[in-house]
């Protein structure tokens, strides 16, 4: 069974979408299949990976929508990456699904879409939307984790902080396995006295294991992979560099989706111990302090604390109108 990452930040431009693409292309490259969801109305991942976002086809909004695994495999197409990426892309009435409001059942499609998905992929990378509107909490409703992008900025690390107050209520609510695999730092300048402060309080307040390491560095590099619809290895030794760097956090990420699934597996058989032992004592949803993996406490620096398989795109199934 392959891991659900849900790659967020609700401040739009710290790179979400270049940190996406540089794992999905880190995959490929590792011989493993992933599938990116492009679940940001712009359809910026998907274009990248030589998939137009439109109305016409198949694509995330109809998931959403019906919360079929049948319209995810439809809707699902191969990149023009080639084969061992697939997308299922975005279309541009997307933002449509904003408007779907904040029910459980509504947030709870995605998962029950993607799960049949799983067992196809090494990792499920979900592009949120720069917001914590309903599509990227359907994100985090079926994502086994979430990576937080963020640039060495003031205001980048500021935007966290209503990431983790989405968490707890997602975790709480529709989620409870849901865990924050970590922060990737995206852009980070090769001198700045102001970059350096920020780490050290993104260090400070999220804790040093958080913060992967290592950081993506500002490379135009980056910018002529997106501008060429191809994936980063494919620059050869310019993007030397880059490409090693995605290829230690890519590794890193499948350290920590095995680790996260092998403790989840844990806590599921003792739940189901538990039950069998004491039949006549109703199951209870797990609470926080249950949780495996509890996402971390965030103690902004800015704030006082409070008190209390896949169709060729050229084939795309038409969406109904």
């Amino acid at each position: 069974m392959g891991s659900v990452t849900a790659v967020l930040n609700q401040k739009g431009g710290v790179g979400k979408t270049t940190v996406a693409l540089g794992l999905a292309a880190a995959a490929q490259r590792a011989g493993d299949k992933v599938l990116l969801v492009d679940l940001d109305p712009q359809g910026s991942a998907g274009w990248a990976m030589g998939v137009e976002a439109d109305d016409e086809h198949l694509a995330v909004g109809d998931v959403l929508r019906t919360g079929s695994a049948d319209v995810a495999t439809a809707a699902t197409v191969t990149s023009g990456w080639g084969e061992g990426v697939d997308v299922l892309p975005s279309s541009r009435s997307l933002i449509d699904r904003e408007a779907d409001g904040h029910s459980d059942a509504t947030a709870l499609r995605l998962r029950r879409a993607l799960e049949p998905l799983t067992a196809q992929y090494r990792h499920i990378l979900i592009d949120c939307a720069p917001s914590l509107g309903p599509t990227t909490r359907s994100a985090l409703a079926a994502a086994d984790g979430l990576l937080l992008v963020v640039e060495l900025s003031a205001l980048s690390v500021r935007g966290a902080d209503a990431v983790m107050d989405t968490i707890e209520d997602i975790g709480s609510r529709l989620n409870p396995h849901l865990d924050v695999f970590g922060v990737v730092v995206n852009r980070a300048p090769a001198s700045s006295t102001e970059a350096e402060h920020q780490a050290e309080e993104l260090t400070r307040h999220m804790g040093a294991g958080a913060v992967w390491k290592p950081f993506v560095p500002q490379r135009t590099v980056l910018n002529e992979a997106v501008g060429l619809r191809a994936p980063l290895h494919d620059l050869g030794y310019r993007a030397k560099a880059t490409v090693a760097t995605f290829d230690r956090l890519y590794r890193h990420l499948n350290r920590v989706t095995n680790a996260s699934s092998a403790a989840t597996d844990a806590t599921d058989a003792t739940n189901a111990t538990n039950a069998t032992a004491r039949p006549h004592r109703p199951h209870r949803p797990h609470r926080r302090t249950e949780w495996a993996h509890p996402p971390m406490r965030w103690v902004s620096p800015f704030r006082m604390p409070s008190v209390g398989a896949g169709v060729s795109p050229g084939s795309r199934p038409r969406s109904p109108s």
